[in-house]
């Protein structure tokens, strides 16, 4: 394998400049909290303790401050807009006790962030990522960064906040319109710059996709978009395209399409072959696409695809519309992964009557597994019984669980069901692909990555160097796939931390190379940004700028549980176990049966050795390594804990199995590599392998 890799890692890869990576490292904000104001408003710290106070004119206090972008903003002004139609001293009252609120909501960091005078107030925006100033951002660099951010932060502007009075309400629809007219620019702007013919189509999809979502009627965007899915050879998608914009510019305008745009749909028209028919055959857009599955040749794909059937109320107790909402949750939560495809339960319904696509008809829709369930509900509690059926194999179960809610908990849907149930889903159908047998040899991309993934986590270097060679020629089928991308760099990394690399430099930069890439294809792919992050923290040492790009990914995809496992290892690096803790416990709360069980419990390890508590730390160590004994770095925090319990015997154990493995291994060696931010934490670490026996070098 690193003779087959040098070409695909030297002659494929441009690595980036070490002199750009510190310019961007060195203007890199450090925000400590982040807040939301697209869609509903929240406010959160880096360790994602909600700071957003209860009251809604609290809130819109805060509003204020973020849109004011830093400066000063009167306490008069806020009190005259929140509160109109009292007395002005009563109006005054009314402000102290909200910005109370407010300061209270904040805590500990009340003095980081607000500063206040007998006249104004003003928020150190500097000191927090807001979402909708983060978008329009002008300053220098803010393109690499925002780059996602189109597609993240959806929603109206403070949606949750109209209506608090006619005042602010007034101020709120400016707010709204400015922002609306500066994110169209912004779209445009973008659209101007990806519409050319050295740009991939991917990268023309995702930003005329978001301009349509943002105009539906906007015909430029729509243009861009049918000429990106044209040069796809996804031609019936384009004709689909054009009947959308058809149907909206008669909808919201009574308009037609220009001739231009006539002119374009024709000229694809005529290389789509018979398949342009079944577009014109049905009018509605969803009995359109099922037409096109089901009596359509299924065209070769690269991503599985996932049918989310609509769940079986129990009646009385359970209506149609709290199953059929809790199957839409599941299937929007499931389309953020980006292994598979996912066709919601509307897709799977026969006509507008409440009949669903048989087995047989599910097949003919190319779907290879399929996610039914039912809810039922008794003595206070909803019941939720879900399970996963593989359709290649005659629509076998290969998963199935039950969730419990109060009846009087809706809220806690997502956290209590949707996220556990998308999270287990995700490993099942991860291991099943994974398997030799399960695809053939002339597999696609992301079929070859499947495969690759269980040789790479048995870290022995054989299988990991197959591994390597699957994503190799996944790269060859698809070499701007962002998933594809992403576990090269993932490959290369690990690479580098079981010591196999022969230029730890040169192989680092190939590394944050492909991770680069894959962020440029798809800036909505979470796990890009999360393998990004921890390029960042493990070979730069960059911990906070690892938790910007950990918390983007957790913005857009909280239930894949390795993000909250390796964003919990940066934090052990930063020397905050306790954070560390409190994401790995989110990421054992997803999924107790992960497929690769060492990397995601190592972490565990690492922090309760920070934190002094050597049993706990041995405890997981010795499953860790008795799980995955070729992965190097299992055997250190065990050793060290071991050592600092001064049990050198039981340590030798571990040390002499370390060194099969990882021949060259040195305390002075791993003090020089390991990336602690703080002294004290690497000197406390490498106390405990020099306590347990390690050679010191």
């Amino acid at each position: 394998m690193q003779r087959s890799l040098s070409k695909l890692e030297f002659n494929k890869v441009v690595p980036l400049s070490s002199g750009q990576v510190d310019v961007g490292r060195r203007q890199a904000p450090s925000p400590i909290v982040r807040i939301h104001l697209l869609g509903r408003m929240r406010a959160h710290t880096i360790r994602h303790s909600d700071i957003l106070p209860r009251g809604r004119k609290a809130r819109a206090i805060l509003a204020c401050l973020c849109l004011s972008r830093g400066t000063p903003v009167p306490r008069s002004r806020l009190a005259a807009m929140l509160w109109d139609r009292v007395p002005k001293h009563q109006a005054r009252t009314s402000f102290r006790q909200a910005f109370r609120e407010l300061t209270m909501a904040f805590g500990g960091l009340t003095k980081n962030l607000l500063s206040a005078d007998r006249d104004t107030i003003r928020l150190d925006t500097t000191a927090c990522w807001i979402d909708a100033v983060a978008l329009l951002s002008e300053e220098p660099g803010a393109d690499s960064v925002r780059s996602g951010l189109a597609e993240l932060c959806k929603g109206e502007l403070l949606e949750d906040l109209s209506g608090v009075n006619t005042a602010f309400d007034q101020w709120l629809l400016s707010e709204r319109t400015s922002f609306a007219e500066s994110l169209r620019k912004l779209l445009e702007g973008k659209l101007r710059e990806t519409d050319t013919a050295d740009r991939q189509p991917s990268e023309r999809e995702a930003i005329a996709r978001r301009l349509t979502e943002f105009d539906p009627t906007h015909e430029n965007a729509s243009r861009v978009l049918m000429r990106a899915l044209a040069d796809r050879k996804e031609r019936v998608r384009a004709l689909l395209e054009y009947k959308r914009l058809h149907g909206a510019l008669k909808l919201t305008l009574g308009a037609e399409p220009s001739p231009e745009t006539r002119a374009l749909y024709e000229a694809i028209r005529m290389f789509a072959g018979e398949a342009q028919q079944d577009v014109q055959s049905i009018e509605p857009a969803r009995q359109r696409e099922n037409a096109l599955k089901l009596d359509s040749p299924a065209a070769k794909r690269g991503h599985r695809r996932v049918g989310v059937m609509p769940f079986m109320p129990i009646a009385p107790a359970v209506d149609d519309n709290l199953a059929f909402s809790i199957a839409q949750e599941i299937a929007a939560a499931l389309a953020r992964f980006r292994w598979f495809d996912v066709v919601a339960p509307t897709g799977l319904m026969r006509g507008l009557a409440p009949t669903f696509l048989s087995d047989v008809e599910l097949r003919r829709q190319d779907i290879d597994y399929v996610v039914d369930g039912s809810v039922s509900c008794g003595r206070g509690i909803y019941r939720i019984s879900v399970r996963l059926l593989d359709l290649t194999t005659d629509a076998t179960p290969v998963w199935s669980s039950t969730f419990e809610l109060p009846v009087d908990r809706l809220d806690l849907l997502d956290e209590r069901v949707t996220a556990p149930i998308v999270a287990q889903i995700d490993p099942v159908i991860l291991y099943i692909e994974g398997q030799p047998k399960k695809r053939n040899k002339d597999d696609d991309a992301l079929g070859s990555v499947m495969r690759a993934l269980p040789l790479i986590h048995t870290m022995e270097k054989q299988n990991y160097e197959e591994g390597g060679r699957l994503i190799e020629r996944a790269l060859e089928l698809e070499p701007e796939n962002a998933v594809v991308l992403s576990w090269a760099a993932y490959w290369h990394v690990y690479y580098i931390g079981q010591e196999w690399a022969v230029d730890r430099e040169a192989t680092s930069r190939i590394a944050l190379d492909f991770a680069s890439r894959a962020m440029k294809a798809d800036p909505t792919n979470a796990e890009a940004l999360a393998i990004y992050g921890h390029l960042e923290s493990w070979l730069h040492k960059d911990i906070r700028m690892a938790l910007h790009y950990f918390d983007r990914a957790l913005s857009l995809n909280r239930n894949l549980p390795f993000i909250w496992a390796y964003s919990g290892l940066a934090c052990c690096y930063l020397g905050d176990p306790d954070a560390a803790l409190e994401r790995l416990k989110r990421c054992r709360e997803l999924t107790a049966s992960l497929p690769f069980f060492c990397l995601h419990e190592n972490p565990f390890a690492i922090a309760y050795l920070m934190k002094r508590q050597y049993k706990e730390a041995v405890e997981i160590g010795r499953r860790v390594v008795q799980a995955t004994p070729a992965y190097v770095n299992g055997y250190k925090p065990l050793i060290a804990a071991l050592g600092h319990l001064r049990r050198r015997k039981e340590a030798k154990r571990y040390v002499d199995m370390l060194l099969i493995v990882e021949p060259g291994f040195t305390v002075k060696r791993f003090g020089e590599v390991y990336p602690f931010v703080q002294d004290s934490d690497r000197q406390h670490y490498m106390d405990g392998l020099r306590y347990g026996g390690a050679p010191e070098g």
